[in-house]
Parts: C-alpha cells; structure tokens; sequence
C-alpha cells in the first residue's frame, strides 16, 4: 500500500467573477521513502494541491472534493478538523515558501520551536528545549542554543527556511511536502538545503513531495515528477525518463525554456508563447492547446486521454514525441 494515495482531487474557490477551478481531478500514489516532484509554472496548481492534501484549504470561499484521500491508513477527507490538527506537523508537515509569513515575528524561535513538541510529543519545557536544540543543530544552524533566544528578523532567509525545516521534522513525521522551500535563497544556500533534505530523506525514510518550478532542482533530487498545468497532472513518470522522453508539449516547452549547461552543442531557449487559460472558463479540450507546438488534428477534436509508454510513464498526450 502506498503512504498516500490522491484520488481525484478538486479543489475550487468561490470568487466574484466565478468559480476558479484551481485543481481538477489529480490523481496519484506516493510510496514510503519516496520523493516525488510537482512541476509546472505559477498557477499550475501546484501548491494548492498541497494545501488541499494538508486540509489546509479555507472552506469557504474554497471547495475541496476527492474520492479519497488517503494517508497511512487513514482517509484525510473523512477526519474532523480536530483530527486533522492532530496528524498535521506530528505524522506529515509543510515547508512553506516564504519562513518570513511563516514564522510569528513578534515570538523567538525557541518559542515557536518548542510549542510543536509540547503540543504534539507531550514534551515538558526542558525536555523541548533540549529536543529544540538538538533539531536546530540537525539542520546546520550554529550556536543553536544561543540562538533559541533570537527574533526571525535576526536569522538570514537561509537559517530561517532550516529552522523552518527543523519545526517541520520535530515529530519525524512520515510525509514532508516542501512548497519552493528554496527558491528565494541564492545558489550556495539552496545546494545545503537540498543536501539536507536529501540527508533526512535518506536517514530517516521520510517521503518528500518537493514543489517546485526550477527543473534542476527536482532532476538532483526526486525520483518521480508529475507534470501540473492548469490544475491538472499532464505527465508522471520517472525522473530520468520523463526528463530525457518527455510525452506532452508542456513538458517539450519546460525542457526547452530551462537553461542547462551539458557539454553539448549550445541549448538555444525556447519561450512557452501565450498564457495560461482562465481557470474560470470551461476547458473541454486539451488546456495547453493553444500554447502547444506540437499539437496535431485530434488535439482540436477532443480531449487527450492518458497514454502509457513505459512503467509509470504516461502523459495525456496526442503528438507521438516518445520514440
């Protein structure tokens, strides 16, 4: 049985204009141990996907509806709020974006790290305390007692992303999803991030599911992508083959608008013309019809069906661009 299993997830929000359907239908298995990217560009669906498995999504003005969503055993979709709170931050966890919205700003960090061990481990004051320090220096933050007394303002947004990292694996939860949990950090900073991610993933068999839109990132670090655009997973498969045969035109168009440095001949950038579609209006066909450079006559005559070319590889997708 795999840890998490998403079937046919909806998530829609209720807006003046109309009805946003932001995720539409997604579908996928996450295994133990796994690390499983979500890519795709802003708006794709991506985070609010997470946000959706987490129960963090505000009922109203959003709708979230699903077959099943299920976690270690459990149906997310048929817990209370209550039980929810139980099992968010103690058996899975969220690295958000931004650690500056993320974490209060007016509460030291010791604080804010020691009230998810007392709340969710039981934990006394000095027993957190010291639990706090261990996990501030498990993820590479110096003086990590000395620091327990320090604002979020006084950390750099590399040392506040691990403190949130380290807040996350407090309760060594079996599910980690970071949400671009390195994209506001430089190059140097990222590296470390990632090495540490991998290094917990490794040592302690954590599943990852790692949102992102920067390509190299998730080739170095996932074993599995799905492929989001317009709140829909277009491609899944295997890291290196999705990544070397890629299946849909959105994944052609992402490779080919992705710099990369390989010892061959100059990649030459190729910009995704257009726009996203309205996620307000109806989308009958294809949703990247009309960016797509690839599409062929049955695009323009109904909506692709998923098409399998290899274990755990398939893509919804008329063009035949896997050889």
């Amino acid at each position: 049985m795999p840890l998490l299993s998403v079937r046919n997830l909806t998530t829609r929000f209720a807006t003046d204009r109309g009805v946003v359907r932001a995720v539409s239908g997604v579908s996928f298995d996450l295994e133990e141990g796994e690390v499983l990217g979500l890519v795709g560009e802003s708006g794709s669906g991506k985070s609010v996907t997470a946000l959706s498995i987490m129960r963090l999504v505000p009922e109203p003005p959003g709708r979230v509806t699903a077959d099943a969503i299920e976690f270690d055993g459990l149906d997310l979709m048929r817990l209370s709020e209550a039980e929810a709170r139980e099992i968010r931050g103690a058996r899975m966890a969220m690295v958000f974006q931004d650690p500056m919205r993320s974490l209060n700003p007016v509460l030291t960090i010791g604080r804010q790290t020691t009230e998810v061990l007392r709340r969710h481990q039981k934990l006394d004051g000095k027993a957190a305390r010291r639990r706090a320090i261990e996990l501030l220096e498990m993820v590479g933050i110096p003086m990590a007692e000395r620091r327990l007394g320090a604002y979020p303002h006084q950390f750099s947004g590399g040392m506040r992303q691990r403190v949130m990292i380290a807040m996350a694996l407090s309760c060594n939860p079996r599910l980690l999803i970071a949400d671009e949990a390195t994209t506001a950090l430089d190059v140097t900073i990222q590296a470390q991030i990632i090495d540490l991610v991998k290094r917990l993933q490794r040592d302690r068999g954590t599943a990852v599911i790692w949102i992102s839109h920067d390509l190299g990132v998730v080739a170095g670090l996932c074993d599995r992508v799905n492929v989001m655009y317009a709140g829909t997973v277009v491609e899944s498969g295997p890291i290196r083959r999705l990544f070397h045969r890629p299946g849909h035109g959105y994944t052609v168009g992402l490779m080919g608008s992705t710099p990369r440095v390989d010892g061959a001949a100059a990649h030459r950038l190729t910009p995704i013309e257009g726009l996203p579609p309205n996620l307000i209006d109806p989308i009958t066909l294809c949703p990247f019809l009309p960016r797509c450079r690839v599409a062929v006559a049955a695009c323009h005559e109904r909506p692709p069906a998923p098409r399998q070319f290899a274990a755990g590889h398939w893509a919804a997708c008329f063009a035949d661009l896997v050889r």
